[in-house]
């Protein structure tokens, strides 16, 4: 099979979708990797590592989708990226489906087959290809809110730990999945005041034993988030439902009980948010203010540590895009019923029943395809 690499055109984002190791396994197995000239720099990888490695370099994205069987990305396929998308390609990569008509749209259109790194599952039934990014993005939601707390960012002018003889922010994270352990954590070991909150009792046990003693569980409904809003320094939305959009737990009428100069971080914002007031931002234009409140919306998090976020993610994914290029992805579809989670288009139907029926799409059956 002919596996393309291209370089991501999203705001900022500077990861990349296969490192050099991945295109000599490629290489060694029989495969030729196309790779976009430039795909790899914003991971300090240089076009002469890729060359080296058995790829083949050229000039430019188009090149790359027009001989490519299989594309692989980082991020969801942006609009000027929508016409090369060709059908019976394949495109592995994000998509959050869930939060984008137009990309459902054309997705559906272009005819291609998608498979969605974050609904894909292991044995146990957790996301492997989302978690190492979630982990990223949980850190970094802290280190964000740290900053942004700074009066010459517009904030209360709040030490996130504090010192001894004035009290340390408090930080309140909105889901307890790992996004939230890992925002926990960080914000925990800062030496925060966290409350970390879920709807899921077993969940918080489990975060009430290995969290550290400056973190409360509370049990998430929306009269205690209301309760708990003016008390927060930082809210940080971490919750998720695979492949559905994200709830919205904090309204724009609720911004009303927040300190003027807090801080929100929406890790959802890709998922459509769970703070209706938010929308997504970049890393060249992170924030925005509401009623005093700065929203920190940045949709690609990862991206901007990718010396750290490029090799955790293909750590992750590599062995899946093996898999589709040695066997076929149908075949690989087959052996793999967590990779068959990830199957989200084909032929021109969408098989996520909540985003076909909420962007009124033509649906099919992912099991049917995959059969066929």
């Amino acid at each position: 099979m002919n596996i393309g690499v291209v370089r991501e055109i999203k705001n900022n984002e500077n990861r990349v979708a296969v490192v050099p190791s991945g295109v000599e396994s490629l290489v060694r197995a029989g495969h030729t990797v196309t790779v976009e000239a430039g795909a790899g720099l914003g991971t300090s990888i240089q076009d002469s590592e890729y060359a080296a490695a058995g790829g083949t370099l050229v000039p430019t994205a188009e090149e790359v989708w027009a001989v490519a069987d299989i594309v692989v990305k980082v991020k969801e396929p942006q609009a000027q990226e929508w016409p090369l998308f060709k059908p019976g390609q394949t495109l592995f990569t994000y998509y959050h489906f869930a939060a984008s008509r137009e990309l459902s749209e054309a997705m559906v259109e272009r005819g291609g087959v998608c498979i969605a790194y974050e609904t894909v599952e292991d044995k146990r039934h957790t996301l492997p290809l989302l978690t190492p990014m979630s982990e990223i993005a949980g850190k970094m939601a802290v280190q964000e809110a740290a900053k942004y707390l700074e009066k010459p960012q517009g904030g209360r002018g709040i030490l996130l730990g504090g010192v001894p003889g004035v009290p340390a922010a408090h930080v309140v994270i909105l889901g307890g999945g790992v996004v939230g352990i890992n925002s926990a954590k960080i914000a925990a070991g800062m030496g925060a005041n966290v409350t970390i909150m879920d709807i899921d009792l077993e969940r918080l046990r489990y975060l009430d034993d290995v969290l550290p003693a400056n973190v409360t569980t509370f049990f998430s409904n929306p009269l205690h988030i209301r309760e708990i809003l003016p008390t927060a320094d930082v809210v940080i939305g971490a919750v998720l439902i695979k492949g559905e959009k994200a709830p919205v737990l904090v309204s724009v009428a609720d911004l009303q009980r927040m300190k003027p100069g807090s801080v929100i971080v929406d890790v959802a914002v890709d998922q459509g948010g769970c703070i209706e007031s938010m929308h997504p931002t970049t890393h060249a234009v992170p924030v925005f203010t509401v009623d005093d409140v700065i929203h920190y919306g940045v949709a690609n998090i990862p991206g901007a540590v990718p010396a750290s976020s490029t090799y955790a993610l293909t750590n992750a994914t590599f062995p899946y895009l093996l898999a589709l290029a040695n066997k076929g992805v149908k075949q690989a579809l087959r052996d793999d019923a967590g990779l068959a989670l990830g199957l989200s288009v084909a032929d021109g139907k969408m098989f996520l029943p909540t985003v076909a029926q909420a962007f009124d799409l033509p649906q099919g059956s992912a099991a049917a395809w995959i059969a066929g």
